[in-house]
């Protein structure tokens, strides 16, 4: 399993500018994949799915409720401890995210 553990990266958009914690984690023998954000930015629940390894990246869907019905696509690419991608939202675009360091 690759990309395991606490990533910090710095997220530089219009509707948020701060620090976030991507966290990838072993769930039984799968992936598992949160996103932390500051506990005062209001963002709606997500469930993030269909996660696939492809050499050193990782791809998954997420959903959003506000959304009705369309995809958040995800992709990361790690590079010992450091990792890079983006979030491609329906309706905002796509959120790079770079030079994200693992933090543990």
């Amino acid at each position: 399993m690759i990309g395991l553990g606490n990533w910090l990266a710095h997220v530089d958009t219009m509707f948020f500018k701060g620090d976030a914690i991507i966290k990838v984690y072993d769930k039984n023998g799968e992936y598992g994949f949160d996103l932390e954000l500051p506990s005062d930015m209001d963002i709606p629940e997500f469930k993030i799915y269909d996660i696939t390894e492809d050499g050193n990246t990782l791809n998954a869907k997420a959903s959003v409720d506000l959304l009705q019905g369309k995809e958040i696509d995800l992709s990361f690419i790690f590079e010992g401890d450091t990792a890079s991608g983006f979030l491609k939202i329906p309706y905002i675009g796509k959120i790079k995210i770079k030079e994200a360091k693992k933090i543990s």
